[in-house]
């Protein structure tokens, strides 16, 4: 069964909720622990503590960073653009859309792209 772009503007849409919905738990759960690292006497406390906070902030920055291209996905959409690479100008296979909706780049242009950049 193929994909429409219409059918992908919908998972973007659903996409687009979920991460609002997971930002704003984040937020919801740092609102709740203000008391900070502390530092107390208890090593292994403090530590988990620092540990739990990294983990936080490295997670609400993942979150931002995929909510902010299903965003850009979505403006693409409304701009007639959605779908077609950003780099080539090429088509984007329906089959990478249905994989990573929020996808800017054809796979060739992503490949050459993160080959570049060392990953």
């Amino acid at each position: 069964m193929t994909t429409t772009k219409e059918e992908l503007y919908a998972v973007l849409l659903e996409l687009q909720r979920t991460y609002q919905a997971k930002l704003a738990q984040i937020e919801k759960n740092k609102a709740l622990d203000i008391s900070g690292t502390g530092y107390t006497n208890h090593q292994a406390d403090d530590a988990t503590m620092v540990y739990d906070q990294t983990v936080s902030v490295s997670t609400s920055r993942a979150a931002k960073t995929r909510l902010r291209q299903i965003e850009e996905a979505l403006a693409r959409f409304e701009e007639g653009t959605y779908g077609t690479c950003e780099r080539c100008g090429k088509e984007i296979d329906i089959a990478r859309l249905e994989a990573i909706p929020y996808t800017a780049f054809c796979l060739r242009c992503a490949e050459a792209r993160d080959y570049r950049a060392g990953r």
